[in-house]
Parts: structure tokens; C-alpha cells; sequence
């Protein structure tokens, strides 16, 4: 696996403070850093995600990943999976993450709650590989909304 990243201030951009990132897999991903009132020309332009956010989405793919393939390789019929992330970061730099929460919002027809909790459980421990790394520095919990869509209101 690898990856690209560069600066792309350099190149008369709107944002001083702008990265593309050009992964391994022939994909092309804009970052940018958070405006700097303080030294404008070491902020950016909020016009694309900051790096760190990047990195929750990466875990938020990689968990909703397992979860769903889980599911379906259990011949339940999952029909969505979405997850909200929120996060708190250390104070002092290198401000790593050191709370984060997973809330997993699971949709599909009969789906057993003890199957998908036992799914978001095998990522967290087993399979996500962003999940073990962030959880070196951060407290990880889960929580989940189920929503059982054969359930017709009259």
C-alpha cells in the first residue's frame, strides 16, 4: 500500500495550506488545513477535509466495512450501515485523539441485535486496522441504533 501526498500552496492555489494525496489504487483525495486568523499564510481555506478528519473517515470505512461484510456473510439482510464519529483530541501536541465514539446506525429486514453488535465487536477487536491503531492513543466505544425494516407502521 502506498501513498502521495503533496503541498500544493506552492502552486498559486487558493489555500496556502492545501495537500492532494494520490493513493496506491490510482485515487485522488484533496485535504486542506483549518483558516489562521492570527497568520493567514499559514492557515488554510476550509476548502476541502483536514488531514486529521481524514483519518476518522478512514476508520469510520473501515469498521462499516467489516460490520456490513460481517452481516452479509452471515446471510443477514442488511440493507444500511452508517456510523457518526465524534472525537477529542489531546490538548498538547501532538494532539492525538484520546476519546473517540462510534455510533453505528444499522438498517435492514429481521437483522438480530446480538448479530450486529456482535459484528461492530469483531471490528473493534479483530479486523479494522485503523480501530487498533487509533485505539493505541484513544479511548474507543460503540454505540448502536437498529432499525428493523420489516416492521410496517398501520
Amino acid at each position: 500500500m502506498e501513498c502521495r501526498v503533496s503541498w500544493t500552496g506552492g502552486l498559486a492555489t487558493r489555500s496556502g495550506m492545501g495537500f492532494v494525496a494520490e493513493t496506491g489504487s490510482g485515487h485522488t483525495v484533496m485535504m486542506d488545513g483549518a483558516p489562521d486568523a492570527a497568520r493567514p499564510e499559514n492557515g488554510g481555506q476550509n476548502l476541502a477535509p483536514r488531514p486529521m478528519e481524514m483519518l476518522l473517515a478512514g476508520l469510520g470505512g473501515c469498521a462499516s466495512y467489516d460490520v456490513v461484510l460481517i452481516l452479509k456473510r452471515g446471510r443477514h439482510a442488511v440493507e444500511g450501515c452508517s456510523v457518526s464519529i465524534k472525537a477529542e483530541r489531546a490538548e498538547a501536541d501532538p494532539k492525538v485523539f484520546t476519546r473517540i465514539h462510534m455510533a453505528f446506525d444499522v438498517r435492514g429486514a429481521g437483522l438480530p441485535q446480538a448479530a450486529v453488535e456482535r459484528a461492530i465487536a469483531l471490528s473493534h477487536e479483530k479486523y479494522c486496522s485503523a480501530s487498533a491503531m487509533l485505539g493505541q492513543s484513544a479511548e474507543i466505544t460503540t454505540s448502536l441504533t437498529l432499525t428493523d425494516t420489516s416492521v410496517t407502521n398501520l
